[in-house]
């Protein structure tokens, strides 16, 4: 009886590490990690702790965030015309530009996760409002936020704003005469 007992665990045994073995095999297949680490993923994103880290995080994105918590970042708090705002976190040493560029990326995000897809006219916004820090317009694109004395937690708004008529150089649109040529020749 013993001899048969002991058969008949080996057998088993044999069957379950066979099936160990395929399971270690599936755990190796990149779906089955791909699905891992993005549950994962999802599940730390939806810590409250990390509320300001974007759904679809790019490594920029993560290394700002990284550099924020470290200190070498700031968080710069946008008012919106309809007196809400939102938050962007820059470099210390980022331009007016990539502040444009972090407020693009931020309303871009909003906007797709609140209502689909929707297409902003960035240039149009840029020439008919302009950026404000204690009243003084953010017009140079090329100066670094800490010459205006924008800080952590600083408020930055939006206000309309027209260029004076020498920056808007509107040039007439040259008519095209088809026939213009061939009067000459007449």
């Amino acid at each position: 009886m013993e001899w048969s007992e002991k058969k008949e665990d080996s057998a088993s045994a044999s069957a379950s590490s066979s099936w160990v073995g395929e399971g270690l095999g599936g755990y190796n297949n990149e779906n089955v990690k791909r699905a891992r680490l993005n549950s994962t993923l999802s599940a730390l994103l939806d810590d409250p702790i990390l509320a300001d880290v974007p759904k679809k995080p790019s490594l920029s994105d993560v290394d700002t965030l990284i550099s924020f918590e470290l200190g070498s970042a700031m968080r710069i708090s946008i008012l919106k015309l309809d007196s809400t705002s939102f938050d962007v976190v820059v470099m210390n040493s980022d331009t007016v530009k990539d502040l444009k560029l972090a407020i693009i990326k931020k309303v871009n995000q909003m906007e797709q996760s609140q209502m689909g897809h929707r297409q902003i006219s960035w240039k149009h916004v840029w020439a008919n409002y302009c950026l404000l820090y204690h009243n003084e317009k953010l017009l140079d694109e090329s100066v670094a936020l800490q010459e205006f004395g924008i800080r952590n937690n600083s408020q930055v708004q939006f206000v309309p704003f027209i260029a004076a008529r020498q920056h808007q150089k509107h040039r007439r649109r040259k008519k095209h005469r088809f026939f213009h040529g061939l009067n000459k020749l007449s």
